[in-house]
């Protein structure tokens, strides 16, 4: 081979010079790849859904590989949770879907070709037309579909270098929905954000579990105004997606957005994309419908059914933890994105009402581990807290040791005997020899919040007992007392 022009990631991973089309606006498409975990079977047969911890090709069926004599028969189950998702995105379901067979020889499609849906040519997908608003950005929804995944492909070392590829079948025919959304995303960040509000969209709504592997994969088609469109295939987390996009953009501003029209694959290990195949178009692919598949029907009122069956999803619950329980947006977002938090919180908010501390205590100390400690157990060490009986800083030590331990959390603060300081003399006295050490932080707190939350925390770091309620209350009354002397 002849020496490349393709810019190659350098040892310091630095990213590719730039000198040309560095102002030329950037296009980016998603097509994401979410299976439906919560089915029992696959799209179209019988077999377990169940497949990650199976032996390789274990999974698998005649239907999956379409055998003489075999039919399809789509999971109704499926079809209620695409549905679903589509009205979470704003979307138009369709009262009448087509499935339609896609034509290509891949060693990871058993049939020799896929049964999707496709929205030309007299086919319609599930659902279209839909939008997500992210920070003020809205990315409009094209259309969303319900497909069957492919095999898995293993490869000896990287993809370009491998002598060989190994198949696995058994995530052939798991249900998939493809949502692809209209080229309005102009930069990686803006597709990392889409993609995490996606998820914790679909995850509330209980279908499927992202944290899975490969549960929830992306293809991004990138173009720099005026240039050819490039594919990059299964990426496989944000975080990829963040870094190849990056990648991307900046390879193809090399070119001054002359880059050749291609599907590549992003290669994790060392962080570049590699060119696999010309990009098929349309007609490639042979779209025909589906013989053996009867057109999925959906009923105006099975969706009005489906839709007042919902879960509440991620960002009305954010809504409403800022509203009734009067949550910062930050404790909000991360509450009602995490299914388990939530319910968590949900548990706790009817036994007691110091909600902001109980939000705070669950983000940071139990993401995962919620079900290891009781609502009633965890409200009584929030009480503490409220009470003046304990510090924050405590309860956090007494939930860790708890967690690791597997004590009663009260059993916890009597063991290590944790109390808080509340005599407001010492307290105050405290405050004076902080603030006349710190003269110039003292002439700022009472202007700038982050002033005065600074000697907080110096007079916490002096006494990591004080009761930080009763600090900062004594700290505004001396702040108040300076100022009063200057009038």
């Amino acid at each position: 081979m002849g020496k490349s022009n393709i810019p190659q990631a350098p040892r310091s991973r630095r990213p590719p010079r730039v000198q040309a089309a560095s102002n030329l606006k950037v296009k980016i498409g998603l097509e994401v790849h979410c299976q439906l975990t919560s089915l029992k079977t696959k799209l179209f047969c019988s077999c377990s859904s169940d497949y990650r911890a199976s032996e390789p090709n274990e999974k698998i069926c005649q239907v999956c590989f379409g055998l003489p004599g075999t039919l399809p028969v789509v999971n109704a189950k499926a079809v209620e949770y695409a549905t679903m998702i589509a009205l979470a995105l704003n979307c138009k379901v369709a009262n009448r879907s087509l499935f339609y067979r896609k034509n290509y020889f891949y060693p990871d499609l058993p049939k020799g070709f896929q049964i999707s849906q496709y929205d030309k040519a007299g086919g319609v997908p599930i659902a279209s037309s839909g939008f997500v608003d992210v920070e003020g950005k809205r990315v409009r929804i094209t259309r969303i579909q319900l497909e069957e995944d492919p095999g898995k492909l293993t490869y000896e070392g990287t993809i370009d270098k491998s002598s060989y590829s190994l198949v696995d079948y058994n995530r052939a025919g798991i249900a998939l929905v493809e949502i692809v959304t209209e080229p309005d995303i102009e930069d990686a960040r803006e597709a990392k954000m889409f993609l995490e509000k996606l998820r914790s969209l679909i995850e509330s709504l209980g279908v499927s579990n992202g944290e899975l592997d490969g549960a929830m994969r992306c293809d991004a088609n990138i173009s720099l105004a005026g240039g050819a469109r490039v594919e990059v295939k299964n990426i496989s987390s944000f975080k990829e997606v963040e870094k190849a996009l990056n990648y991307e953009t900046l390879r193809q501003k090399t070119f001054s957005g002359n880059a050749t029209s291609e599907t590549r694959h992003w290669d994790e290990r060392r962080s570049i994309t590699i060119a696999l195949r010309s990009k098929e178009e349309e007609q490639d692919y042979r779209y025909f419908p589906e013989p053996d598949l009867q057109p999925v029907l959906i009923e105006p009122q099975q969706i009005e059914t489906v839709r007042k069956a919902m879960p509440e999803v991620a960002h009305t619950k954010a809504t409403r933890y800022e509203k009734d329980f009067g949550l910062s947006p930050q404790f909000a977002r991360e509450l009602a994105a995490n299914k388990g938090l939530s319910s968590f919180f949900d548990e706790c908010a009817r036994l007691d009402h110091g909600y902001q501390e109980m939000a705070g205590l669950i983000v940071g100390e139990l993401s995962g581990r919620e079900h290891e400690v009781s609502p009633a157990e965890f409200v009584g060490l929030v009480q503490m807290i409220e009470s003046g009986s304990i510090t924050r800083a405590q309860a956090k030590e007494a939930l860790r040791e708890a967690l690791r331990t597997g004590k009663p959390v009260r059993e916890v603060v009597q063991l290590k005997k944790f109390s808080a300081v509340g005599d407001e003399r010492a307290i105050a006295a405290l405050i004076e020899r902080v603030v006349a050490a710190r003269p110039d932080a003292l002439k700022e707190a009472g202007r700038d919040k982050k002033a005065f939350n600074y000697l907080i925390g110096q007079v916490l770091k002096e006494e990591p007992k004080a009761q930080p309620a009763v600090v900062a209350r004594l700290l505004a009354q001396r702040l108040r007392g300076k100022q009063g002397k200057k009038t």
